[in-house]
């Protein structure tokens, strides 16, 4: 995952720059905008945050608990321990009812799966119908936010898109490619066999699972398949429905910036005699997948996550870079956080530090993750496991070294201070900077007055 390199090519992708500003007026603005309109919000994130943890804390009970009442409904529960366990879960049960085709609603968990590719292979045709997902299915590309999978892509490339893959004339109005992807994706649901759904949520005291969409192709691919897959992390699990009442307060508020989103669909077990729709058959995958490691450790707060992507929406890296520069299914802070810990902090060495520390992911959390103390303690690992690069190591070393000496690293700051003066042009900036081009490549630095702070401070202090 080499986000350095990934990260150069996104900062000089005009388009891209383009598109990332949607995230300031959309998202920024919007949570803004929407907290307001809740007169305890501090108190409802605190309360958010202890839902979550108690969960955690009995997550062998709760999940036990969700079993129990959704079998009860005749919802059939499988246990995934990987992401291959996974996929052949879904095989299986699309082999056992005889399933051609799958329709799939947005899910981040089969996408860390690659569940398309595995049911591909295996000789099923595969529909994404999430409008963001329908668009990066048909531009062979991965989602670059966990919320709007497409924020990277103009609306001029879409129309471009469009119009390539359905052979039909380019339109440039919003409303009107929504209708064109609508007339596309209908026939796909009413001919599918098998719907494919996440699970924002599952509910232990019910057994039952909860979406949101702003869209209704989560309803579609629900009801509408004689088959209904729900895969989903066991960190989702939640303990009743008042405290998933509390959570929906603050998840659409965080992700969208909408007070409640236009689709809040709950599914408890297949068609019983009497309803109109639903499946005839309901499974649920609960999928370990990395994050039983993490209870009980030091990371075990990063599965308090909601998937609202406020974080990544309020860092400034993912507002200067966007989703893909981060090599995997989660982008932002918090991926930067479950990516190394899923996939071990060797294969993914760029991401602790693929963050400006500011805070600002933390403030935004709904559930109060403290995402650059997490971010902190990778790096320390890193530090620890001897997986930082040579010379940034050395070069602490010798940080380290003088720091230890005060009236030597006070000389040398001295010298250290008059030299970038010197470098500076009329303007006060320095163009290039000797060991320092990962900035002058890209924005000049502004160099300093030619004194410390502590020379200004003590002649400051003597006027006084």
């Amino acid at each position: 995952m080499h986000f350095k390199a990934r990260a150069g090519a996104k900062l000089a992708d005009v388009k891209l720059q383009t598109a990332l500003k949607k995230l300031q007026g959309n998202f920024v603005k919007g949570r803004a905008d929407r907290i307001t309109e809740l007169d305890n919000f501090p108190e409802i994130r605190d309360a958010a945050a202890e839902i979550r943890d108690r969960a955690l804390a009995n997550l062998d009970v709760y999940l036990d608990a969700f079993e129990k009442n959704a079998a009860a409904r005749g919802t059939v529960v499988h246990w995934a321990e990987t992401h291959e366990d996974v996929n052949r879960i879904v095989r299986e049960i699309a082999a056992l009812h005889g399933v051609r085709k799958v329709v799939k609603s947005k899910s981040m968990v089969t996408e860390e799966c690659g569940l398309n590719v595995a049911l591909e292979a295996a000789g099923l045709e595969v529909v994404e119908t999430d409008l963001g997902e329908y668009i990066l299915q048909l531009a062979q590309e991965p989602p670059s936010h966990i919320v709007a999978p497409v924020v990277h892509k103009t609306r001029d490339e879409v129309s471009d898109l469009f119009a390539d893959k359905h052979k039909a004339p380019r339109l440039t109005d919003i409303p009107a490619l929504c209708r064109e992807a609508r007339e596309k994706l209908r026939p796909h649901f009413l001919s599918a066999d098998m719907g494919v759904s996440g699970a924002n949520f599952i509910i232990a005291e019910t057994g039952s699972t909860l979406i949101v969409t702003n869209e209704g192709n989560g309803r579609m691919v629900t009801t509408l398949p004689k088959v209904h897959v729900a895969i989903t992390g066991i960190e989702k699990v939640v303990p009743t429905l008042e405290d998933v009442a509390t959570l929906i307060r603050l998840l659409p508020r965080h992700g969208t910036g909408q007070s409640i989103t236009n689709y809040v669909s709950v599914t408890t077990g297949p068609r019983r005699e009497g309803d109109s729709d639903g499946p005839e058959h309901f499974h649920v995958i609960l999928v370990d997948a990395g994050r039983t490691k993490l209870i009980g450790g030091d990371f075990q707060e990063m599965l308090r996550c909601i998937r609202c992507g406020a974080c990544m929406n309020h860092c400034p890296v993912y507002q200067s870079v966007g989703g893909h520069a981060y090599g995997w299914v989660y982008p932002g802070p918090m991926g930067s956080v479950l990516t190394p810990t899923y996939v071990g902090l060797e294969n993914a060495r760029d991401l602790p530090n693929a963050a400006t520390l500011c805070g600002q992911c933390h403030v935004a959390c709904p559930v109060k993750i403290p995402l650059p103390e997490l971010l902190r303690k990778l790096r320390e690992q890193q530090f620890e496991r001897r997986l930082k690069p040579w010379p940034e190591v050395l070069a602490l070393r010798a940080w380290g070294w003088l720091a230890a000496r005060p009236a030597l690293y006070a000389a040398v700051m001295r010298f250290k201070a008059r030299l970038l003066r010197a470098m500076a042009d009329e303007r006060g900036m320095i163009r290039s900077l000797p060991f320092g081009s990962g900035w002058t490549d890209r924005r000049d630095f502004p160099a300093p007055q030619g004194r410390t702070f502590r020379e200004m401070y003590k002649e400051a202090r003597s006027k006084a």
